[in-house]
C-alpha cells in the first residue's frame, strides 16, 4: 500500500494532468484583492493630503502599503484605461480607444485576472472592472450598449464568476438637484453622464457600491481557503453624486467649500483641444453649483471609502491579511474646478494621474515618488505571486520599488486622451501634451517644478524649441514601439 505522502503526491499529479497549465492551489503565494474606484482624484483622499474629505479606510491600506505619488492611467476615461490595464497593452496597441472589450484585439492572450485563473486561482469580479456604463449600466445591471448580455464591455473568459450590482443611481429617492445645464433651476433630476447630486434616503445597501461591498464580503468568506483574484469595482464617485444622506453632513453647508483659484485668461495660451469637454462655462454652473458639485463629489468619495472598509474588515476577519496583496486605485483622475475644468478626459495632472496603493504582506509601508503606470499592475502582481510574467506585456514589473521606493523603472509616464487625439509624456521636470500625432492640433509644455498647477504653457516660446523637438521625437518613438507588439504576429 502506498504511503500517505506518495498517495498525496499522486493525487496532485493527477489533478495537474487533468487541468494542464493550472498550478496547484496549495502553491499559491498570495491572494489578490484589487479594489478600484471610478473617476477618483487622488487629491480627494486624506492619505494624499486632503484635509476636508476623510477617507480612513483607504488610509488603512496606505498605512501598511506603498503609496505612489506619480502613478498615471493610460487612458483618461474609463473604457481605454480599463481595457489597457486588464489586457496588458497600451490603448494604441490594441486599438481599444473607446468602450470596447479588448478580446477581439488580444485573441487568446490571457488578461490579468485570466492569467491568475489559468494558474489555479478563483477569479471573480464584482461590478465594474472592465468598462460598464454609469449610471445606465448600474441601473440595468450592465450597460445600455449591451456589449455582453448586460455586463457592459466585460470579458467573460477573464472570470470564474462575475457579479453585477444594481442601484437606483440618479432615480434614488431623496433630495436631488441637476447642477449641469440648469442655470434657472427648472430642470428636474436627470440621468446620463450629468452632474447631479442626490442626498439619498435609505442605507448603504440601497445603492450599487453597498451591494458590491456585501458581495465581496461574501466571496472572501466563501473562498478564503483557496487562492483568489478578486476584483471589487466601486462606481462612486462617478456621477451622479448619490450617497445616503449621512455622508453629506460633513460637507454642509455647500457654500463653505473652497474652490481652486480661478486665473483670468487661464485658457489663452492653450490650444482648443486642451480645453476640457466639461467646464464651468459650458455646464453653466455658477459658483453655488460648483461648490455643491464639490460637496456631492466628496460625499460620494466618503460613501465609497466606507464600503472599502467593509471589504478590508472581511479580509481581516477571514485571517487573510498576511496572505493577500491589496491594491487600491482608480481608472483615471478627475477635475474639481481646476482651470474651471470638471470631470476627466484632459491630460492635465488632475485627470491623468491616479491614486495607487499596493500593500504586500511583509513589506514595509512607504511613499514612492517614482513613475508608475496602471499598465504595470499585471506584470508586477504576477511577479509578486510567483507566476510567470508574459514577456509580451507592455507594462513594467515595479515590484522592486516596493522594497526600494527610490528605484526607477521608467523616465516618463505615458497617457492618452483618445477622444482628443492627445498624448501625454510626463517626465520629472516636464509635462508635454501633444494633440494629434503630427501636433497639428497644438502642444502644451509645462515646467512642473516652477509651475506644478500648469498655468503657463511654454510650448510656443523660442527658447524651448529644442525641448519641444525632443519630445516630438520621443513621442513618435514611443508610439512606434508600443504598436510593434505581438498582436499582429499571432
Amino acid at each position: 500500500m502506498k504511503s500517505p505522502l506518495v498517495f498525496a503526491l499522486a493525487c496532485m499529479s493527477a489533478v495537474a494532468s487533468a487541468f494542464p497549465g493550472r498550478a496547484i492551489a496549495a502553491e499559491a503565494k498570495y491572494n489578490v484583492l484589487f479594489i478600484i474606484s471610478d473617476d477618483l482624484a487622488s487629491t480627494a483622499l486624506s492619505c494624499y493630503g486632503n484635509k476636508v474629505c476623510k477617507t480612513p479606510n483607504i488610509d488603512r491600506i496606505a498605512a501598511r502599503g506603498t503609496r505612489f505619488t506619480r502613478a498615471y492611467c493610460q487612458g483618461t476615461y474609463c473604457g481605454p484605461s480599463r481595457a489597457s490595464f486588464m489586457s496588458g497593452y497600451y490603448p494604441h496597441a490594441t486599438g481599444v480607444l473607446g468602450y470596447k472589450n479588448p478580446r477581439p484585439q488580444i485573441g487568446d492572450r490571457a488578461t490579468w485576472s485570466q492569467h491568475f485563473k489559468n494558474n489555479g486561482y478563483y477569479a471573480a469580479r464584482v461590478s465594474k472592472i472592465f468598462h460598464m456604463g454609469v449610471p445606465g449600466g448600474i441601473e440595468e445591471g450592465g450597460d445600455g450598449r449591451n456589449h455582453d448580455g448586460g455586463n457592459g464591455a466585460d470579458d467573460a473568459s477573464s472570470w470564474t464568476e462575475r457579479f453585477n450590482s444594481l442601484g437606483p443611481e440618479w432615480k434614488a429617492p431623496g433630495v436631488g438637484e441637476t447642477l449641469e445645464g440648469n442655470p434657472d433651476g427648472k430642470k428636474p433630476v436627470v440621468g446620463g453622464n450629468t452632474f447631479v447630486v442626490v442626498e439619498a434616503d435609505g442605507d448603504d445597501l440601497v445603492h450599487s457600491d453597498g451591494k458590491t461591498a456585501a458581495k465581496a464580503v461574501e466571496l472572501i468568506e466563501k473562498h478564503k481557503n483557496e487562492p483568489f483574484w478578486l476584483g471589487v469595482g466601486f462606481v462612486r464617485p462617478h456621477v451622479p453624486f448619490v450617497a445616503p444622506k449621512p455622508y453629506f453632513e460633513p460637507f454642509l453647508p455647500y457654500d463653505t467649500a473652497v474652490l481652486p483659484p480661478k486665473l483670468p485668461g487661464d485658457w489663452d495660451d492653450i490650444p482648443k483641444a486642451g480645453i476640457n469637454y466639461k467646464t464651468s462655462v459650458n455646464m453653466k454652473m455658477d459658483i453655488r453649483r460648483q461648490k455643491k458639485a464639490m460637496g456631492g463629489y466628496y460625499a460620494s468619495v466618503a460613501y465609497m471609502d466606507a464600503q472599502v472598509g467593509k471589504v478590508l474588515d472581511a479580509l481581516e476577519q477571514a485571517g487573510l491579511n498576511d496572505k493577500t496583496i491589496v491594491i487600491f486605485t482608480s481608472d483615471h483622475g478627475y477635475h474639481l474646478g481646476e482651470h474651471d475644468f470638471w470631470a476627466k478626459v484632459s491630460l492635465r495632472e488632475e485627470s491623468a494621474s491616479v491614486p495607487l496603493i499596493i500593500s504586500v504582506p511583509g513589506k514595509k509601508p512607504a511613499v514612492c515618488n517614482s513613475f508608475a503606470e496602471l499598465l504595470d499592475l499585471y506584470p508586477t502582481v504576477a511577479s509578486l505571486c510567483g507566476l510567470k510574467v508574459p514577456s509580451r506585456l507592455q507594462g513594467q514589473d515595479i515590484s522592486a520599488m516596493l522594497d526600494d521606493p527610490s528605484r526607477q523603472v521608467r523616465d516618463a509616464a505615458f497617457s492618452v486622451a483618445p477622444s482628443r487625439k492627445g498624448f501625454l509624456l510626463r517626465e520629472d521636470k516636464w509635462a508635454y501634451i501633444q494633440y494629434k500625432e503630427d501636433a497639428s492640433a497644438g502642444i502644451e509644455l509645462f515646467d512642473m517644478e516652477q509651475d506644478p498647477k500648469q498655468y503657463t504653457n511654454l510650448a510656443a516660446m523660442p527658447e524651448h524649441e529644442p525641448l519641444v523637438a525632443r519630445f516630438k521625437a520621443k513621442l513618435a518613438k514611443k508610439l512606434s514601439k508600443l504598436r510593434d507588439n505581438d498582436l499582429d504576429r499571432g
